[in-house]
């Protein structure tokens, strides 16, 4: 029976060794993993590291004067929060301010402009038919030919077969008279119903042959539409309900403005699926923009593009219009379903900025921005000098404490300490880039409140070995025997501090998620310390004569913890036996 209870020994006495090999591993592997990546430091938040705020002001759609209420405000948040997760920004904050205002805060990056460009985009996307169209304004000049729009074109994937043929403009006009004429005329010939709009959604001429007022109107709004004008551009088409004609601007393939009379929409982003942004390696169309559409959308993209494919150009032609400009406008050859594609001269960037807006939906309401400020390094820094300093003085009175109470069991709470900070950086540094984490203020002053919970786990821990002592047991046993009890307290404290952090975490929004965060990955490392560092650091010196022997400054001198003398059993003295009687 000796042998295995020896075998049994040599195996216990080799497991603390173990344990603090595989943490160090661990530690070299995350190390030399942020090292291989790059990112060397945390990623820093906006109050550190500078960046842009701005200040969106949510304006009141025509016929919709209660569209500012708290649920579009809410919609709009989420959805702009998506669009930016989705770019890939770290610590970017989108939260409501008052009634009608949204904050967003873009922290200085790669992705912080593109970021800007599409907080404050409606993406209100439709598909509407062509029924007129002409460059437009200054640009006439520049072209002594017709136009051609933008070489785009659509696809049905599911037969995978493409339009090949441009979409033409029609001559442009020199008078006024003839571009009336014109809208009155593709006026006429979409007065058709269609499977996405009624015949009355389109105001046709009279019986009398004048022009009722709504086709008047029009006609006069794409007379005077000059697309070549900024603020021409910018209110093109206001107030135009989808089931209505109205005028847009758009570049064609030339860089030339055109302007469009363009018939009620047939499909919305609504019908939209999903999108993606993908490089055509089999054209010369470079980026294009995947759509799939839902059931119903792939049902209303076949029935208009089989009426579009009956007509003459340009109203062969179907306008994708985003946010009311043309953004393309594929002529059609054939009835498609299914899918679609958006293809011209995107730049890659230009890609993924439409992919990701029709991808996460249209915001409910339209906005403007009322301010945008640029939020420099220099008031955090300071803020973040301060609380490193705080930082570095409330770590000093741990140690000095620990040195003062516990003597030489100090040496291995600091060596635990270590090693928890090392933890701690290298995880911040690689979840920047790894999941957008970044570094703010409450965020450091998380890392600092998890001093002490760290330090209180060491604490319990020696506490319970000395209370072993107290009882008389030399160390190595009253260190086995105080690390279940120890073990217990450790993991019901550092559970509910982590479980404050969770509900932390989900119910608040901003800087105080980052704060709940770092406080929730600090308490796991903590469990992490003391199970595969602390512990078994713990039981190794433990068989150093240093600690074992009670030395006055190990911190377990028996004499000092008042330690009871041992438990001796002891036999009574026998009668003496007298001999004669016997």
């Amino acid at each position: 029976m000796a042998a295995p209870k020896k075998g049994r020994s040599a195996s216990a006495q080799s497991r603390p060794g173990r344990a603090l090999v595989l943490i160090l591993i661990a530690i070299a592997a995350l190390t030399g993993g942020m090292f291989a990546s790059g990112h060397t430091t945390p990623r820093l938040g906006i109050d550190l590291a500078g960046g842009t705020s701005i200040t969106l002001t949510a304006k009141n759609e025509p016929g919709q004067p209660n569209a500012i209420n708290k649920t579009n405000m809410d919609t709009a948040v989420d959805i702009m929060n998506r669009r930016v997760n989705g770019l890939g920004v770290s610590e970017a904050e989108v939260q409501t301010q008052g009634r009608d205002n949204i904050i967003v805060n873009i922290p200085k990056g790669t992705n912080s402009k593109q970021a800007r460009e599409q907080v404050g985009t409606t993406a209100k996307l439709y598909f509407r038919p062509v029924l007129t169209t002409e460059v437009s304004g200054a640009d006439k000049s520049a072209t002594p030919s017709p136009s051609t729009s933008s070489s785009s074109k659509a696809t049905d994937k599911s037969t995978d077969k493409a339009t090949a043929s441009p979409s033409s403009s029609v001559t442009p006009s020199a008078t006024a008279t003839s571009q009336g004429r014109a809208v009155t005329d593709a006026l006429k010939a979409d007065s058709s119903p269609s499977a996405g709009s009624s015949a009355s959604s389109s105001p046709t001429p009279t019986p009398s042959g004048s022009v009722d007022p709504a086709t008047a109107k029009l006609q006069a709004a794409y007379t005077a539409l000059d697309c070549s004008n900024k603020a021409d551009r910018a209110t093109a088409g206001d107030g135009a309900k989808p089931a209505d004609p109205t005028v847009a601007c758009g570049q064609n393939g030339s860089g030339q403005w055109q302007k469009y009379v363009l018939g009620p929409a047939e499909v919305a982003g609504t019908d939209i699926k999903k999108a993606g942004a993908v490089f055509d390696t089999q054209s010369a169309a470079g980026w294009k923009v995947t759509m799939d559409f839902t059931s119903g959308g792939s049902k209303k993209f076949a029935a208009i593009t089989g009426k579009l494919a009956q007509q003459q150009p340009p109203q062969n032609q179907f306008a994708i219009v985003l946010d009311g400009e043309v953004v393309s406008d594929p002529s059609v050859a054939q009835s498609l379903s299914g899918s679609a594609e958006i293809s011209g001269s995107f730049t890659q960037t230009e890609a993924q900025d439409l992919a990701n807006m029709l991808k996460y939906g249209a915001l409910p309401l339209s906005f403007k921005e009322s301010s945008v400020t640029t939020v420099t390094a220099a008031l955090g820094g300071e803020q973040l000098h301060a609380g490193l300093i705080a930082g570095a003085i409330g770590l000093a009175l741990v140690i000095l404490y620990l040195v003062i109470y516990y003597r030489g069991l100090s040496a291995i709470a600091i060596a635990s300490l270590l090693v928890s900070a090392v933890l701690t950086y290298v995880l911040m540094a690689l979840l920047g880039p790894a999941i957008g984490f970044a570094l703010n203020l409450p965020a450091v002053c998380g890392a600092i409140v998890a001093i002490g919970i760290t330090a209180d786990s060491f604490i319990v821990f020696f506490e319970r070995i000395r209370d072993e002592i107290r009882e008389g047991r030399t160390l190595r046993p009253a260190v086995e025997r105080a690390w279940p009890r120890a073990r217990r307290t450790i993991l019901v404290s550092d559970f509910v501090s982590f479980l404050a952090a969770a509900v932390l975490f989900i119910v608040t929004v901003g800087k105080v998620q980052g704060f709940a965060f770092t406080l929730g990955l600090t308490t796991v490392l903590d469990v992490v310390v003391v199970f595969f560092f602390t512990k078994p650091l713990m039981t190794l010196l433990a068989r150093k004569k240093f600690f074992a022997s009670g030395h006055p400054w190990s911190g377990l001198d028996p004499k000092r913890l008042g330690a009871k003398p041992p438990l001796r059993r002891t036999r009574r003295a026998s009668a003496p036996v007298d001999t004669k009687e016997a």
